[in-house]
């Protein structure tokens, strides 16, 4: 088995990437366990600063994006 540090963003889908986003918060809220927040936007974070698309808007375009096909 190999080991891995990171996942490069062109392995894992838009479909996936909201699907995460939504589990997390989802899960954040309905147990009241602040890490899966801070996971989340974590998350965001660094998928916006990858994508070059600001924080506040990245929901917003994965959301556009999958619901495009």
């Amino acid at each position: 088995m190999q080991n891995f540090d990171k996942i490069t963003i062109q392995e894992m889908s838009k479909d996936d990437m909201l699907l995460i986003i939504q589990a997390l918060d989802y899960t954040g809220k309905n147990t009241k366990i602040d890490d899966f927040l801070t996971l989340k936007d974590s998350f965001i974070e660094e998928l916006s600063l990858l994508s070059e698309i600001p924080e506040k808007d990245f929901v917003d375009y994965l959301q556009k994006e999958t619901q495009s096909f």
